[in-house]
């Protein structure tokens, strides 16, 4: 695969510790996951009170070529991605964010490998170019990627040996739908072709069900999409 891309809705779940976060990103990915060569790129959004100073949703990037080891940051802390759009800032805050039973909100982003020179582009929005990650930072995805997902993820640091009350996605569960549920829609990868193409027969997983799960779905407007997330801490989930 050389690229995927998806329209992701924006809330602002709450974080219970400073250094917790909670994000929605795609993820695109090659080399083992058990080894110490995993290339990773990752974009979306994420809350991280430690990170910004505050508790709003911000567009990030990310990268790492060794596993999360060495190489690698968010945004534009390290060298790596190379930012070529002034109007579109890494680490901005997004607005509006959605409210419940309220107006939804969502950003779209595509990433996708450049066939002749070989760098991994961003766009944001209605296709406009936000940056680059240079071939060279990677091993294997100097080539192509293996695998790419869509999802949400949050740290649970166990403050009193409790699962963090922490939110990903709306802080609400996947059942309950649209303006409800955070969403993501229209997943789409790139070929070799450069093509977009809707994504068939995607795989869900979601650690633990009690604490936020995951459903997915097909229709003419929004191709595949899910729904997904939750409350974190709740009687289900000490």
């Amino acid at each position: 695969m050389y690229g995927a891309k998806a329209t992701i809705n924006v809330w602002d779940p709450s974080i219970q510790v400073i250094n917790e976060f909670s994000l929605s990103q795609l993820w695109i990915l090659s080399g083992s996951f058990d080894g110490t060569d995993l290339n990773s790129i990752e974009a979306g959004w994420q809350v991280s009170p430690e990170l910004y100073g505050d508790s709003r949703p911000r567009l990030f990037t990310y990268w790492t070529s060794d596993s999360y080891r060495a190489t690698g940051c968010y945004n534009l802390l390290c060298a790596g991605f190379i930012q070529t759009n002034s109007r579109i800032a890494i680490g901005a805050a997004i607005s509006p964010v959605s409210s419940y039973d309220g107006n939804q909100y969502d950003i779209t982003i595509l990433i996708w490998k450049d066939p002749k020179v070989g760098n991994w582009w961003m766009s944001f929005g209605d296709n406009t170019l936000v940056g680059y990650w240079p071939a060279e930072l990677f091993t294997h995805l100097a080539d192509h990627a293996t695998m790419v997902e869509w999802g949400g993820e949050v740290v649970n640091s166990r403050t009193n040996g409790q699962h963090t009350f922490t939110q990903m996605g709306s802080g609400h569960f996947a059942e309950d739908g649209f303006g409800k549920a955070s969403y993501f829609r229209n997943l789409q990868t790139v070929d070799t072709d450069n093509n977009l193409s809707s994504v068939q027969g995607i795989s869900t997983l979601a650690e633990n069900t009690n604490c936020y799960d995951i459903k997915s779905y097909y229709s003419n407007e929004w191709g595949t999409y899910f729904y997904y997330g939750g409350p974190g801490n709740n009687p289900q989930c000490p």
